[in-house]
């Protein structure tokens, strides 16, 4: 499943396909936390930044060196747990980038708590009360903060660049007339709007549906030779819809509501009928990403974020025949090509 930067013009290389944070038991697919690569030409993009993501993007024989910018979609720990790797790490692969530096964009400040789940009979204590819901930008500056003995050893002793160089990080804003609101409008009704462009892409995104957190991004990548679309844990959302209609490739997330049925169903206590009611709100079925795809028209389903991320994607294989068009479930590694389907890697 490894790949070669020139053999195709725009492909998507789905890194990790595992969703939730947790370290899946028995996982014969070797699932690792989500991301995902979108290659154009000699350069990557990085879309969320989930467990073992330096490890895949080795593996995905991408340099880091040609890294065009990371796109967390929101701040989700499976999304964002090895972005500290990155930001560290990348100090040595990165080193000559202190002139173009790599472009870190992801939600900005929730601004607000989310609400307390009814099922509380005490109201939990928020960690970090001084600031508990920071953004991308904030995130990053922890994360140096955090790993200062380390970096400032190699910035002082071997002379590298530091993170706050070779990274540009920033807060995704979200446009005055859409009427957001983290609490009473999280998800309006909207048109996708640009968050970024360079040479290779034009990147859009869209607000999704993914209580308690927001904001939520879905984002849109479009080149010269295709597009791909990323949902980002969500929902059926229209906007999501929106987003992708007409786009080659639509990567959407996927839980398998028997398994979780299955873990909750013998465990009475209030954690976890509130962790239950959580996937309920705030995720997708398989027959409801394939409902989403059909209405995009997307030429290529592909579900990844797996729930459970140890399942057998061969459960889901009736796709085929539900998707009007091609339909991967996706395993670690696969490579799904913008401008030729017919070497996809992808597995169902």
């Amino acid at each position: 499943m490894h790949q070669n930067m020139g053999d195709s013009t725009m492909k998507a290389i789905t890194l990790g396909t595992a969703g939730g944070p947790r370290w899946m038991k028995d996982n014969p697919r070797d699932r690792t936390g989500i991301s995902t690569a979108i290659v154009v030409g000699d350069r990557f993009y990085l879309v969320d930044a989930g467990h073992g993501v330096g490890r895949r993007i080795r593996q995905a024989e991408l340099e880091l060196a040609d890294l065009g910018g990371v796109f967390i979609t929101h701040l989700h720990s499976d999304h964002t747990v090895d972005l500290p790797s990155l930001v560290v790490f990348g100090m040595h692969e990165l080193r000559y980038r202190a002139d173009n530096p790599v472009p870190i964009l992801g939600p900005g400040p929730r601004g607000a708590l989310p609400p307390v789940s009814p099922r509380a009979t005490v109201a939990p204590r928020p960690v970090a009360p001084a600031n508990p819901t920071p953004g991308i930008t904030e995130m990053f500056d922890s994360i140096v903060a955090t790993f200062a003995t380390d970096i400032n050893d190699r910035v002082l002793d071997s002379l590298r660049p530091s993170p706050n160089v070779l990274f540009a990080p920033r807060d995704i804003v979200i446009p005055d007339s859409v009427g957001y609101h983290p609490t009473t409008d999280p998800f309006p009704d909207m048109e996708p709007f640009v968050v970024f462009e360079d040479d290779r892409v034009s990147v859009t995104a869209v607000l999704v549906e993914h209580p308690p957190i927001a904001p939520a991004f879905a984002f849109r990548f479009d080149s010269e030779s295709g597009s791909v679309t990323v949902s980002g844990d969500t929902r059926e959302s229209a906007n999501l819809v929106r987003l992708a209609t007409g786009t080659d490739v639509l990567l959407h997330e996927a839980i398998d509501f028997t398994w979780v049925d299955e873990m909750y169903e013998h465990r009475s206590d209030e954690e976890s009928r509130a962790s239950r009611d959580h996937h309920y709100r705030s995720h997708t079925t398989f027959d409801g990403a394939i409902r989403v795809g059909n209405l995009a028209r997307a030429k290529t389903l592909v579900l990844h974020h797996v729930i459970p991320g140890a399942a057998d994607s061969g459960g889901w294989s009736h796709g085929r025949g539900l998707f009007d068009g091609e339909f991967i479930v996706a395993d670690d590694l696969d490579v799904i090509s913008c401008d030729t389907l017919a070497d996809s890697t992808g597995r169902s």
